[in-house]
């Protein structure tokens, strides 16, 4: 059904019905509402081609990955933050343009696409610590939210993020609560701002309690479930192994977990573990009981919220940045016990 189908369904001119549908104040609430229904009900979809020639939008947003965070970025994580920003895309009539570009190409694809109006906005991913891309964006005037925040940015600019600090220093003081002093460290890579954010919650809360930073019980990769298994096995064969772990990723916590088996540990006797947990649709932590004691945020939800943020900047350009801090709430499960005497 086209435009012109549904106005003779509803015996309104083509002008009425499209006001209604892009919610003109002109149109009356009883109008909009009829037409809307009649929309829903005959499974209407707007031209979106069509749309933008009439208002002047692309009715798209851009999401631009660098060539150097691919790895980092294209996981099962992003692929739910997406998940989650497509729903409200479909619900409000927008596409998405997803663009993998080169790092030295970055400023000038972000200049081209502003240029050539291929987008009404952007979600900026994976930021990093003093992150020029902030600065591009804000300079060349196309409305962005990044998701996450970038350590030594001074510029006011909108973003949705988790608590990664205070997560982290609060899954570190459990364990010490619990009893464990030698609590080792498996992060993201440490030049992106959420495990910059992560390491300095970790250490926050040992040095509160007057324990060391020893680097020995810390490392900094790609968060994949070789790593996690990796990591564990060698520092399970130190002298002064770790009783606890903490990690960035569900993935690489489940690396870890083989580790402790194959070493003939018992999870949460031996050895304890906390993860950060993005409750992700398609891999669980657990059912009824959590099988890792987790620090849950869902990045699905942060994918909505982050979506619905930037299409409040696009029909508001002269609203002031907006921002969100998620918190990541303390999970227990069946990973996590006292310190093994």
């Amino acid at each position: 059904m086209n435009l012109k189908q549904l106005s003779q369904h509803l015996n309104l001119s083509q002008t009425t019905v499209s006001r209604a549908l892009n919610g003109y104040p002109e149109v009356s609430e009883a109008t909009r509402l009829r037409v809307q229904k009649a929309a829903q009900d005959l499974n209407y979809r707007p031209n979106t081609r069509a749309k933008g020639l009439a208002t002047g939008r692309s009715h798209a947003i851009g999401h631009v990955i660098p060539v150097s965070n691919q790895h980092e970025m294209v996981n099962p994580v992003f692929g739910d933050f997406i998940a989650g920003a497509g729903e409200v895309y479909t619900r409000e009539g927008y596409d998405m343009v997803l663009s993998l570009v080169a790092d030295r190409d970055e400023t000038r694809a972000y200049q081209d696409i502003k240029s050539r109006g291929m987008v009404d906005g952007i979600i900026v991913h994976g930021p990093v610590t003093k992150d020029t891309r902030i600065a591009l964006l804000s300079h060349i005037g196309l409305p962005f939210v990044v998701h996450g925040r970038s350590t030594d940015v001074n510029l006011p600019y909108s973003w949705v993020d988790v608590n990664n600090r205070g997560a982290f220093q609060r899954g570190t003081q459990f364990l010490i609560e619990l009893g464990h002093r030698r609590i080792a460290l498996l992060n993201g890579l440490e030049h992106m701002d959420f495990a910059f954010r992560r390491r300095s919650g970790y250490e926050n809360a040992l040095a509160a309690h007057g324990l060391p930073v020893d680097p020995d019980l810390m490392r900094s990769e790609e968060m994949t479930e070789i790593y996690g298994y990796r990591a564990t096995k060698a520092m399970l064969a130190q002298e002064a192994a770790p009783t606890a772990i903490m990690c960035s990723s569900i993935i690489t916590a489940i690396g870890a977990r083989r580790a402790v088996h194959e070493a003939g540990l018992a999870l949460a006797r031996d050895v304890s573990i906390i993860t950060f947990d993005d409750e992700l649709s398609y891999l669980e932590n657990g059912d009824d009981v959590a099988i890792f004691t987790a620090l849950r945020s869902s990045v699905r939800s942060a994918g909505r919220q982050a979506a619905d943020m930037l299409l409040s900047l696009i029909s508001l350009p002269q609203s002031a940045p907006k921002t969100r801090l998620l918190e990541a709430e303390l999970i227990i499960g069946r990973s996590t016990g006292p310190a093994p005497a």
